[in-house]
């Protein structure tokens, strides 16, 4: 075993300390996904998101630009939209504070308050702004100084995923699971299929080569389908059409990918699930699963996302169960850290990925 990769310390899993440091050398230090811009769409519209337990406000201008804010007022610290909001509404033309009514412009500049003179204010009163950057449909928010885009973020992926129309696809359906384990057993999870096999019986019904996973898997190129089925549902076929544009093997295998540190994305040639995850501690992670398909698909009068809602609920479960299982093992006195096998190389990159952004490579 001396020479299989260790995974990362036990205490990249249990500790509330390594948690604060994740937070600032992670998810306030690098680019991260907080939604779709399908979700607002209109000038005024905005997303409420949670971002490591920072609240921040996400709006879309009169040009259709989109902006990210602190939610918080410059005045005296009230939310400037309620954290019991929905997640998707409207500000309409500028953010005002619900306390004393500050109003900012949605790019965040301030622009007045009740009764004052703002001519005569010159403190820096606009709203804390971060960075925004988008990709495929995708909107990501980076809190710090970003040295590179979300696309060279990216690397390879973009290229491997070109032929999706990820830009043009809308979200069908949301699944939404409370998960009791740490952000980065469940992206480990996602980036390998030796598990398949014990935990996913109806996926390897569907896809045989996860049943009996001895060796790397050929994701560049994609996993094919049992005869006769080429995406993912119960029966392995829809009647959606493939994406245009798409190349043989794509219309008929299935393709992953891992963007971190939040970003999940499993290709199918009629749909995608996109799975966003929003880490709320060292032990607990929202999962939300955005089930996109064609604008051709949803504009149909007998859309029906059922097939694949009902057949990744059934995959998505039977992951949060074992990803709880792994998070309630590792807090054993008796566990010290493991191992990856050899066909689970590529989770063993988090490992490196990670100890880049947490100074420890």
């Amino acid at each position: 075993m001396s020479t299989h990769r260790r995974t990362l310390d036990p205490a990249a899993y249990l500790s509330d300390e390594v948690w604060r440091r994740e937070r600032d050398r992670i998810w306030f230090g690098d680019w991260v996904l907080v939604g779709r811009h399908d979700e607002f769409s209109d000038p005024g519209d905005r997303l409420l998101v949670d971002v490591a337990g920072e609240s921040i406000v996400v709006v879309r201008d009169e040009h259709g630009v989109v902006h990210a804010h602190a939610n918080v007022c410059r005045h005296r610290g009230a939310q400037l939209v309620a954290g019991d909001e929905p997640r998707c509404g409207a500000v309409g033309s500028a953010l005002r504070c619900p306390y004393h009514s500050w109003t900012y412009a949605h790019d965040g500049r301030f622009r007045r308050a009740p009764f004052l003179d703002a001519t005569t204010m010159t403190d820096d009163l606009d709203l804390r702004s971060l960075h925004v950057d988008s990709w495929g449909g995708f909107v990501f928010v980076h809190a710090g100084t970003p040295t590179t885009s979300v696309v060279e973020q990216l690397g390879p992926i973009a290229a491997r995923t070109r032929r999706y129309p990820l830009a043009d696809l809308r979200i069908g359906a949301t699944l939404t699971y409370e998960v009791a384990a740490n952000w980065k057993v469940i992206a480990e999870n996602y980036n390998e299929c030796y598990h398949c096999g014990p935990v996913h019986p109806e996926l390897c019904e569907l896809v045989p080569t996860f049943r009996q996973v001895t060796g790397p898997l050929d994701w560049p190129d994609g996993i094919p389908h049992r005869e006769g089925a080429w995406t993912f549902t119960s029966s392995g076929t829809s009647s959606r059409a493939p994406f245009p544009g798409l190349d043989e093997a794509e219309r008929t295998r299935h393709k992953g990918e891992l963007i971190y540190p939040n970003l999940l994305l499993s290709l199918a040639a009629e749909h995608v699930a996109a799975f966003r995850l929003e880490p709320h501690g060292p032990g607990s992670t929202t999962v939300v699963c955005d089930l996109l398909f064609h604008p051709d698909a949803l504009d149909d009068d007998a859309f029906d996302p059922s097939d694949v809602v009902e057949f990744w609920d059934v995959v998505n479960r039977q992951d949060w169960r074992i990803c709880e299982s792994v998070q309630r093992g590792m807090g054993s006195r008796w566990w010290a850290g493991g191992w990856f096998a050899p066909m689970e190389d590529d989770s063993a990159d988090i490992t490196i990925w990670y100890g880049e952004r947490m100074g420890t490579a």
